[in-house]
């Protein structure tokens, strides 16, 4: 097979005219040519960092659609899955994506459960990483998102490490807001990229640490704007990555959207390409062609370089797809599920106001100058005059990280409950593997005016997540998402949306078009009832991930992600 264009010669910074020769699925030879098609050649994309299970897809229909966009490769975290079902669901991620031609590149997940303040579906062990490194198909040890017990000698923590090490494996971190003698203390122990980065002063930090630091561009995460000033001056150690994409988004684009970003901001063809094509190949030690003789032949064929469209993509020299189609074909999806959640009454989401702090008891009923505060009895609900202060978790558009703030809760009956006029709404994580009463606490940033929305993706150990304006609509959405066997929900006055997730209730079984579909009308059913969000249902999956500062909610409670401890709701003023 011969195909001809202008060659993009990524490290030699070079385009020219050429044609590749292709022989049993590796180049042969790229010969200059003096006459060739308008059109241009080069590697593949790679997308450095994704949970696939966050496009709601199998690996195999994540595939056929990803190849559409020039990506040939991932560089995948299978721990959604592992939080689930543990090494087995490790297991169908791997066998699933082998049915394709698309070359999945799996880690194996460092911490399941990503803490100890959640309940997950199953614990990977440290003999169970050193099972899946020594599986040649599993290529490193996944983001290391326990930061504290790196940085304080865990010792489960350091034996992963070093099993890693043992094996020849890279290393991935997760470790955001991480700076100074911390970042060190961290990266000495291995460990090689960072994906978490916010703010430039701190992604370039750990680059001149000799870190290698990923710019992510996803569904809810966002921080391309923040870091793309880097690549000029270090695109050697700077890549792409999505993290989590979800359907809809996946159906429009990739890594191919952040390359065409990249070059409109000015930034040199070569580098942008390097960080897309090029450094996750070599960092990893991908077997993914980049454009050179020998190598597989992984490559595409775009329109022009300042849109990028694909016209073909080719990987082992197979043509997966063109002109926005894709070759591959589906596969048999096995279903697997863990779980044990019962359907859920109204009362259980039903927060009773808390007994007067201090001063509350001091303005209802005033002691007398001599008498301890612990002396007094706490007023009954009804009672309670003075505002009732609590800590509300803030959600920020296109970020994982979250604000502490105080708000003073709104009391109906005796009952603390979602207050619209201030968009401080009841928030609820219902545990899925075990039939406990589910936590419950405030958020900020949703804007919902009626109904609520639920997800059991809801990173890392997946419960039920939800949120919404009352009680009722709490309930509901809950119990869609326990009556389908996991998916996400919303309801609201004009009815009820879902969206089944049968796979480990975190991924379809459907076709990639058919949930894009899906997904699209529910998105848009949560924002009519009122969400302000760009992507409401990946920020909500986002707002039990204990590991990313600063306020969150698991299903055992409340947690401060700066002290790493849990907090209570409601707030005193002996509380700084």
């Amino acid at each position: 097979m011969k195909i001809s264009g202008h060659i993009i010669d990524i490290l030699g910074k070079q385009i020219y005219p050429g044609t590749v020769t292709v022989e049993n699925g590796r180049i042969q030879s790229i010969t200059p040519a003096d006459k060739v098609p308008d059109q241009y050649i080069l590697p593949g994309f790679v997308d450095a960092h994704i949970h696939i299970e966050s496009s709601m897809l199998a690996p195999s229909e994540f595939a056929r659609i990803a190849v559409v966009h020039g990506t040939v490769s991932t560089v995948s975290d299978p721990h959604e899955i592992a939080n689930v079902l543990g090494v087995k669901g490790v297991r169908f991620m791997v066998d699933n994506g082998k049915q394709t031609p698309f070359k999945f590149n799996f880690g194996a997940p460092s911490c399941v459960p990503a803490t100890t303040f959640e309940t997950a579906g199953a614990v990977v062990s440290a003999e169970d990483i050193d099972e899946l490194l020594s599986d040649p198909d599993i290529r490193y040890l996944a983001e290391m998102m326990n930061y504290p017990g790196v940085l304080y000698n865990d010792e489960t923590v350091h034996k992963k490490l070093a099993i890693a090490k043992k094996h020849g494996k890279p290393i991935d971190g997760h470790a955001p807001g991480l700076r100074g003698e911390q970042a060190k203390t961290y990266i000495a122990a291995g460990i090689t990229t960072d994906h978490e980065c916010f703010t430039y002063e701190e992604a370039l930090d750990k680059l001149n640490m000799g870190m290698k630091v990923i710019i992510r561009e996803g569904s809810a995460a966002k921080n391309f704007e923040v870091l793309i000033g880097l690549l000029p001056a270090h695109f050697e150690r700077m890549m792409f990555c999505s993290d989590d994409k979800h359907p809809d988004d996946l159906i429009v684009g990739h890594i191919n959207q952040v390359v065409v970003r990249a070059l409109a901001k000015g930034v040199d063809l070569y580098k942008v390409l390097q960080a897309a094509c090029i450094n996750p190949v070599e960092h990893y030690g991908l077997d993914v062609g980049t454009l050179r003789s020998g190598d597989p032949a992984d490559f595409i064929v775009v329109d022009n370089l300042t849109t990028f469209k694909v016209r073909q993509t080719y990987i082992d020299g197979k043509l997966v797809a063109e002109q926005g189609k894709s070759f591959i074909e589906p596969v048999a999806i096995e279903v697997l599920n863990n779980f044990k959640a019962t359907a859920k009454n109204v009362g259980e989401f039903s927060f009773p106001v808390p007994p007067a702090p201090p001063s509350l008891l001091k303005e209802v009923h005033p002691p007398a100058a001599h008498k301890l505060l612990k002396e007094v009895h706490p007023p009954a609900a009804h009672e309670v005059q003075s505002p009732v202060r609590m800590r509300v978790i803030e959600a920020l558009d296109g970020e994982l990280i979250t604000k502490s703030i105080e708000a003073f809760a709104k009391i109906v009956d005796g009952q603390v409950v979602s207050d619209t006029e201030q968009d401080v709404l009841k928030m609820t994580v219902v545990n899925r593997y075990e039939d406990v009463p589910p936590a419950v606490a405030f958020i900020k940033g949703f804007g919902l005016q009626e109904g609520a929305i639920a997800s059991c993706v809801g990173h890392d150990s997946h419960n039920i997540i939800a949120v919404g304006v009352d009680d009722e609509s709490l309930c509901r959405a809950v119990n869609l998402i326990i009556e389908n066997r996991g998916g996400i929900s919303a309801v609201g006055q004009a009815g009820e949306r879902v969206l089944p997730l049968p796979i480990a209730g975190i991924m379809s079984d459907k076709d990639a078009h058919t949930v894009g579909e899906a997904y699209a009308t529910i998105d848009t059913f949560a924002k009519k009832s009122g969400c302000t969000l760009g992507a409401p249902f990946m920020t909500l999956s986002f707002m039990a991930l204990l590991v990313i500062p600063s306020l969150k909610l698991s299903d055992l409670g409340l947690f401060d992600g700066g002290k790493f401890e849990f907090v209570e709701v409601f707030r005193s003023d002996e509380v700084s």
